[in-house]
């Protein structure tokens, strides 16, 4: 995006040791250290749930003809897992209506937004805590046999990470009700809605390995 001249002229910056130049205080997208390493911190995530995702289709690929799952265990009921799979996909929308909202400086929509992702992605992980597990620790449990730890680890995996991107959405909702973002300083909500559609997309992959595939 093109910076106006007269956008330049509101950004808060600094003197330098030249006689006229300034330099920005505020950053955000590849100009700020923060969104790089943010960027970091996913590729570093994608390769850990890669790694899992991998070990599911070796072990599957393994048991050869004995069926999978293994040991009688049903296959993967999918209404379910479809209705927590549109409630949290439909959480990238409020996000990144956030994330564009504030780099127009529109701080009410922004802490809208916010809002709106956080309730829905609070709702996938109550139906996958509350109504999913207990159905299927009725049948198994992580230590029942591979497949068991498999699911539960990748699931779970997938899980912890809804809940650090819901910490991080109470931070970011905490900080833009005090007035902490506009059109210049944003690169929290950047970061945050990075992370969220990281583990959206993620999900997609969880759904089809863990869900879907044992159908085919």
């Amino acid at each position: 995006m093109t910076t106006t001249a007269h956008e330049m002229s509101t950004i808060p910056t600094v003197p330098t040791g030249a006689p006229g130049e300034r330099l920005p205080i505020v950053a955000s997208g590849p100009d700020s250290f923060g969104w790089w390493g943010m960027w970091g911190l996913i590729a570093t995530e994608a390769m850990l749930f890669g790694s899992l995702l991998a070990s599911y289709f070796y072990l599957r690929f393994r048991t050869g003809a004995g069926g999978w799952p293994p040991d009688g265990i049903h296959k993967p009921e999918l209404v379910l897992p479809l209705v927590m799979s549109a409630i949290l996909w439909s959480s990238s929308i409020p996000v990144h209506i956030a994330d564009r909202a504030i780099r127009r400086g529109n701080q009410g929509l922004l802490r809208v937004g916010l809002l709106a992702g956080f309730l829905l992605g609070a709702i996938f992980l109550g139906m996958q805590l509350l109504v999913e597990y207990p159905k299927i620790l009725t049948e198994f449990h992580p230590t029942t046999n591979a497949y068991g730890s498999l699911f539960f680890t990748i699931t779970g995996f997938h899980g912890f990470h809804v809940v650090v991107g819901l910490l991080i959405s109470l931070w970011t909702q905490m900080r833009a009700r005090q007035g902490a973002f506009d059109e210049h300083r944003h690169v929290t909500v950047q970061n945050f809605a990075m992370y969220w559609h990281f583990v959206d997309v993620v999900w997609v992959l969880v759904l089809f390995t863990v869900y879907l595939s044992p159908h085919f």
